[in-house]
């Protein structure tokens, strides 16, 4: 009895051994990234948690220059009880929505199919096509906005969610990134389905898009995060107070109510809140996709 027990207790420590075996061995250098990458989420951390406290403050405490002191004297949600009242930052929030969804959906449609084009079609002037997109990268979008404003006008797009979203879905560097994983996938699967008699698309849908998840997902979520965060171009289109998007409205309507600084607060943390539960949920998806692409 005594000899079963000592085997039962040597297989249950084997994969505790294992783990322990297979346990990383800490270097100076993987010490200081870790240092470097703690120091760096520290410093993101920092604001946001002075914007939540602050934002829990009444107005008066909050106001006060002096002393600073990060843990309210009083528990408040008067900042967030008059932002709802006011209904203004839940219209931004909506339409930011609407927009960055709309956007992310048409720019992972059109890069998708574009980088598909690039990794496995051959056609006349290829590398010509590609090389213009790349130089796409180089263009600042501020250089843009001029003629794009003047399209935007004469389509009488001004004022509405279309007018919001279209100009966002140009993305060279996302068709840059997609190009370069498709790149990566094993053409076996393909010329498989191809002596089924698949055609490009149902390639596409039924052999490259089930094994690039992780990096639409990755796309997906760098869109969407860069499309809520945009500022200069939905300033530009949007003069309705009801079609502006969240940091828009932060930035010109809410400021017409003064300094008012639990409520600004308050409006920032609520703005920040739905991308940080986003990337929160599609954290291992894009750390996949990531390091799927090579990118650093």
């Amino acid at each position: 009895m005594t000899a079963l027990q000592t085997r039962l207790e040597a297989s249950e420590d084997a994969p505790r051994a294992a783990k322990r075996r297979r346990r990383p061995r800490v270097t100076p250098g993987s010490a200081l990234v870790y240092f470097a990458a703690f120091a760096l989420a520290l410093l993101w951390l920092v604001p946001f948690l002075w914007a939540l406290t602050t934002s829990f403050k009444p107005e008066t405490e909050a106001s006060l220059g002096q002393p600073i002191h990060w843990i309210p004297r009083e528990w408040s949600l008067e900042g967030y009880r008059i932002l709802f009242e006011r209904g203004e930052h839940v219209t931004w929030m909506v339409n930011s929505t609407v927009v960055s969804t709309i956007v992310t959906a048409l720019t992972l449609g059109m890069c998708v199919l574009a980088a598909y084009g690039f990794s496995r079609l051959d056609f006349p002037g290829k590398k010509v096509v590609y090389g213009v997109v790349l130089a796409g990268i180089m263009v600042p979008a501020e250089a843009l906005i001029i003629p794009l404003f003047d399209v935007v006008s004469a389509l009488r797009l001004v004022d509405t969610y279309w007018g919001l979203a279209l100009p966002q879905t140009v993305a060279p560097v996302m068709i840059f990134i997609l190009k370069r994983f498709f790149d990566a996938i094993p053409r076996d699967y393909e010329e498989a389905a191809r002596i089924d008699g698949a055609g490009h698309l149902r390639v596409l849908r039924s052999v490259i898009l089930p094994l690039s998840g992780p990096i639409l997902a990755a796309v997906g979520i760098f869109t969407f995060i860069g499309s809520w965060n945009n500022f200069l171009w939905p300033l530009l289109v949007a003069n309705d107070p009801s079609i502006m998007t969240l940091p828009v409205g932060l930035g010109v309507v809410a400021r017409g109510y003064g300094l008012l600084y639990a409520q600004n607060m308050a409006a920032a943390v609520l703005g920040a809140l739905p991308l940080l539960i986003v990337f929160l949920i599609f954290q291992k998806q894009i750390v996949k996709g990531v390091a799927g692409v090579g990118l650093k």
